[in-house]
């Protein structure tokens, strides 16, 4: 297995304690005049920890190789950007690639990309966004209903397991 940490995750590293961190503009002393200065047009946003993260891939990789499965992980987070990926044992070499897209698709729509696909019935076009995929094995992680990241899992012999297996690693997050 290889592990890859994208840019975004030296920050979360210090705080991999905490399931989800709240980013607020008004909560550090420098950024106090800003926010006070912005009033309503500073937002905060949830971001997954790189350890929950590391948790939700493992979880995936996990379900995958109990079915003799070889496939590779991406978690992304609510701006596209790898927080990590795992590139299971004997996975393609195609299946790192599709699984960033597949997480970067579910975490774009904030829906399961088996979902997405169907929609490309009525709008073709929607395989022309650059860094999307549109087959099934992509999962978004929510909280408060909102989209904090997205799983994306590739390598299986279908999509509906690759999502099955994207959806194990969701589904630890909402425990």
């Amino acid at each position: 297995m290889r592990l890859v940490i994208g840019g975004t995750a030296a920050g979360a590293v210090a705080l991999a304690t905490f399931a989800v961190v709240n980013a607020n503009a008004g909560s550090s002393t420098a950024a106090a005049p800003l926010a006070e200065a912005a009033g309503t047009q500073v937002t905060g946003s949830a971001h997954l920890t790189l350890a929950a993260a590391t948790r939700a891939a493992q979880a995936a990789l996990d379900a995958a190789e109990k079915e003799n499965q070889r496939v590779s992980v991406a978690v992304v987070d609510r701006d596209g950007n790898t927080i990590l990926t795992l590139r299971g044992d004997g996975a393609g070499p195609q299946a790192y690639e599709s699984a960033v897209k597949k997480a970067y698709t579910a975490v774009s729509w904030n829906a399961p990309t088996s979902e997405l696909a169907k929609r490309l019935a009525n709008a073709p076009t929607l395989k022309d966004i650059p860094g999307t995929l549109f087959l099934a094995g992509g999962a978004p992680v929510t909280a408060k209903g909102a989209p904090i990241a997205g799983i994306g899992v590739a390598g299986a012999p279908s999509g509906d397991l690759d999502e099955k297996f994207a959806q194990a690693g969701a589904g630890l997050l909402g425990r």
